[in-house]
């Protein structure tokens, strides 16, 4: 009778599936562990921004000179010698400029208290009406509370330790050369340490297409760092030009043109500071009004042709950037590493849209950023 009942099936265990589904899907990372890894990776380059600033320098300067080594290497000019030569006119012409302009933005730096001073009454003339409605507002406020004076204004000062500054100078001349050095061992070496890297992938299909991924993204973004350098450059000459013609020492307007191009850089935000400064040098130099206008609207004009049409015709909307996007990437940059951020957040946003671009599956990230 034992023998005519059947067996009871013994289901497995849940937790060991007898046949794993291949098509089953990797787990995510929760949004905790995101936002961690996104606070862990703002802090490594903040706290490591000592050694990242000089290599990311380094390698900008090296995607401006790829384009016009690769030219030297046309008319069979060897990669060393090419880069050496780049590199040395380079250097020749940041001396000459800084030679040139070492005089009046000592004198600017000098003499920046008298100056404001002296800036105070203009600016007092052109917003007296608003000082007298704030006067009347204060009298007001004053004889409905009660009070018969105002109260004692306690102004402090602060005055930079030369001691500090002493300090820091053999700390900003070491990173200096090692930029130069890192710039000069990019353009040389680069194109090898990049193959011996390609060389590690398993596949030979695969290192094929990592290396045509490269060499185009290095050929556009040395291209466009190559032509945004060659306009800001012309911007610069530009307004120097213009500064000139209203009556500027050249080496004034040598100054204020080479701060122009290089906050340039930065979208927006640069050119903002810049006309705010360009305002303030403008009242400065002049007497009249009016006069004291014409640098910064000059600027406006000038950086208003190049934002709206040069740069749009020579770069195209391949190069194109969400305005919210930059803004975004300049407050990030410019936080974590300063003026040096403000200058590599375009050029780096730029590296990371064009790789977005290549890479298979990351086309919409791409589009995002546009």
């Amino acid at each position: 009778m034992g023998s005519d009942v059947p067996p009871i099936p013994v289901p497995a265990p849940a937790s060991m599936p007898a046949t794993p589904d291949a098509t089953q899907p990797r787990p995510r990372a929760s949004m905790a562990v995101l936002v961690l890894a996104v606070l862990a990776v703002g802090f490594t380059l903040w706290a490591a921004q000592g050694v990242l600033l000089p290599v990311l320098l380094a390698m900008f300067f090296a995607l401006v000179g790829n384009p016009l080594i690769r030219l030297l290497r046309k008319a069979y000019i060897p990669r060393f010698i090419g880069a050496l030569a780049v590199l040395s006119g380079g250097l020749a012409a940041a001396i000459l400029l800084g030679q040139q302009m070492l005089p009046p933005a000592m004198d600017w730096a000098s003499e920046a208290p008298r100056q404001m001073r002296q800036l105070a009454p203009k600016l007092q003339q052109i917003t007296r009406p608003v000082q007298e409605a704030n006067k009347a507002a204060e009298s007001l406020a004053r004889a409905a509370g009660g009070e018969t004076g105002r109260q004692p204004q306690v102004v402090r000062t602060a005055q930079d330790d030369p001691y500090r500054m002493l300090a820091r100078t053999p700390r900003l001349v070491a990173a200096a050369l090692a930029v130069v050095l890192l710039t000069f061992f990019f353009m040389v070496y680069g194109e090898k340490l990049q193959r011996s890297a390609i060389a590690l992938l398993p596949g030979r299909q695969q290192q094929k297409f990592t290396v045509d991924i490269l060499q185009r993204i290095e050929r556009e973004v040395s291209r466009y760092v190559l032509t945004i350098t060659l306009i800001n450059v012309g911007l610069g000459l530009a307004f120097a030009g213009v500064l000139a013609w209203l009556g500027f020492a050249p080496n004034e307007a040598l100054l204020w043109g080479t701060m122009v191009a290089l906050l340039n850089y930065a979208p927006y935000v640069g050119p903002l500071m810049g006309w705010i400064v360009i305002l303030l040098v403008g009242f400065v130099t002049f007497d009249d009004p009016l006069q004291a206008l014409l640098p910064a609207a000059a600027y406006i004009v000038l950086q208003t042709i190049e934002g709206q049409l040069l740069t749009p015709i020579i770069l195209g909307k391949r190069m194109a950037l969400s305005p919210l996007v930059l803004i975004l990437a300049l407050m990030l940059f410019g936080w974590l590493w300063g003026i040096i951020g403000l200058l590599l957040a375009v050029p780096l946003l730029v590296c990371v849209k064009l790789v977005l671009a290549r890479v298979e599956g990351m086309e919409g990230w791409a589009r995002l950023l546009e």
